[in-house]
């Protein structure tokens, strides 16, 4: 079980370690990119062009991943999708862009947050992951979409790759409120972003907490038999696709549960965190980037619980100040 510490460093600056990339054919057509908790990419490969699901934090960074869809394919990296408008998920695309891509595919919601709030996000990320940020030079500033998505059904999209379509839709807010999936029906495939996770934190400070496990159940309803989560191993049979929705669910309904819990009882902030880690550590505190995560969760579910319905933007300074109190 993880336990807090008075000399804990901010956000990820202590992880240095390298992750192993695993890159693997789930189906005729796709590919997950994973890397042992850190954000996954997805890849599908079509007989006229090629769409990759995520573009990695830095251009640098994606050229890892380019280099493995050019060991499988020649042909035109044409299409980019951001599953939402995190940093660590969109800032490479430009490295795509320079490959040839020439749509850049985004949802209306994520297009909004970027004008929010993309310019704070982009600094906020950078301090808290150093280590997904080395060749931070190498970025141009914040990737903007050229393809909107509507929402609901009539915002859906759907792209021929040759050989196979990828629908592209917004199913509901969850981990941002414009988090937009690539769904494979033909061969049961789904890209999630970070709508789903497994054995990984699940990052929710800008999150919808109340509503994302109803857009999980949308995610169920289309009963894959592979998924690409946001972080973790990709999951292979449809038993497995469920535990990686149970397993985000769960994390999300005790969550919140705990924030609003904690503000009927009157907590402050610290001792709404102390209140959340009774319930979740001991089924949590193993995985990648607990840590990390739950001092923004617990903030972000403190302040849904108080009605606080858009979630407040996150800047390096609001950061480490909310850093610096959570800690004993």
């Amino acid at each position: 079980m993880s336990q807090p510490s008075a000399q804990k460093a901010f956000a990820s600056q202590a992880d240095l370690a390298e992750r192993k990339i695993t890159f693997e054919q789930l189906s005729a057509h796709c590919w997950a990119y994973t890397a042992e908790g850190d954000p996954n990419s997805g890849v599908i490969i079509g007989d006229k062009a090629v769409l990759v699901s995520d573009a990695t934090a830095t251009p640098a960074m994606a050229q890892d991943l380019i280099a493995r869809i050019r060991a499988l394919t020649d042909k035109p990296i044409r299409y980019v999708l951001l599953t939402h408008y995190h940093a660590v998920r969109v800032l490479g695309a430009s490295a795509f862009v320079a490959e040839g891509a020439t749509e850049i595919i985004a949802s209306e919601g994520t297009l909004e947050l970027i004008h929010e709030r993309g310019a704070q996000d982009m600094q906020s990320e950078m301090e808290r992951f150093p280590r997904l940020f080395r060749g931070a030079e190498s970025v141009p500033g914040l990737t903007w979409p050229t393809l909107v998505v509507g929402g609901g059904t009539q915002g859906r999209i759907t792209l021929d790759l040759g050989g196979v379509k990828v629908q592209i839709w917004h199913p509901g807010p969850g981990h941002t409120r414009g988090d937009t999936i690539a769904w494979v029906a033909q061969e049961g495939v789904l890209f999630s972003g970070d709508l789903v996770e497994f054995e990984a934190g699940v990052y929710t400070g800008d999150a919808q907490l109340e509503e994302w496990p109803a857009t999980l159940q949308a995610l169920r309803a289309l009963d894959a038999e592979f998924l690409v989560p946001g972080r973790g191993a990709a999951m292979k049979g449809k038993a497995d696709v469920n535990r990686a929705l149970d397993y985000t669910r769960l994390w999300v309904q005790t969550l919140y549960r705990c924030g609003q819990e904690a503000v009927a009882k009157g907590l402050d902030l610290k001792a709404a965190m102390a209140h959340t880690r009774a319930a979740m550590d001991p089924i949590f505190g193993h995985v990648f980037i607990y840590e990390h995560c739950l001092p923004f969760d617990v903030s972000r579910a403190f302040d849904e619980a108080s009605g606080i319905k858009n979630p407040r933007i996150w800047t390096a300074q609001r950061d480490k100040e909310m850093w610096a109190a959570m800690q004993s």
